[in-house]
């Protein structure tokens, strides 16, 4: 198979992605995921077929690639004054938009397509940098701020858990009740004093010995 792009072409390139893209995004609308063929999708966007099979490999990796573009952020998190209150907003639009019908089809479809998990770390970077956004912002605020990689644990991985495997209480109440746990275990973690605090770093390496 071919391997996907890393990078949004430029060129002739860019517009071939773009059209393909485009003809997918309508075909699925119009005649369903389950009857979408490749050729349909070259007669549609103006190409051959075997330049989407040059480029993309199959379909399911054509599908992989429109799924990771659509999951894309369009615009950074809104900005409500304080981290807290931007964390709660994002991560309830994060449920909002990966929990509909659609958002559930594209990460299925960029899984899908996925076998050396590339899709998969770029979406789980779209998520990174939103929060990176907003983490910069506190800090601008003169706000305490947690690591990335903490609310990715406590925010972003249990609604994705729960996407892909156990659906319920994925709502604005869950959203917010993920935020304060992770709110609350990044104030616990500054709170705690040097001696308090290497104790847990020591345990860890307990496994390892």
């Amino acid at each position: 198979m071919s391997p996907k792009p890393m990078v949004r072409p430029g060129g002739r390139s860019a517009r071939v992605q773009e059209s393909v893209h485009a003809a997918v995004r309508e075909l699925v609308g119009e005649v369903g995921r389950d009857a979408l063929t490749v050729p349909m999708v070259a007669t549609r966007a103006g190409v051959t077929p075997s330049t989407i099979y040059r480029r993309w490999g199959d379909l399911q990796e054509l599908l992989s690639d429109v799924a990771v573009e659509r999951l894309r952020p369009e615009t950074d998190p809104a900005d409500c004054g304080s981290l807290r209150a931007d964390l709660d907003a994002w991560a309830e639009q994060f449920i909002d938009e990966m929990a509909s019908p659609p958002g559930r089809a594209y990460i299925r479809d960029a899984l899908l397509g996925d076998p050396d998990g590339t899709n998969a770390g770029q979406c789980s970077a779209y998520a990174a940098e939103q929060i990176d956004v907003m983490l910069a912002r506190a800090v601008q605020r003169g706000e305490p701020v947690p690591e990335t990689e903490l609310l990715i644990d406590r925010v972003v991985a249990p609604i994705m858990y729960r996407i892909l495997f156990r659906p319920g209480r994925l709502d604005a109440a869950y959203a917010r009740e993920l935020v304060t746990n992770a709110v609350s275990a990044q104030q616990t973690e500054a709170g705690a004093g040097p001696a308090q605090a290497a104790a847990p770093r020591r345990s860890k390496k307990k496994p390892d010995s």
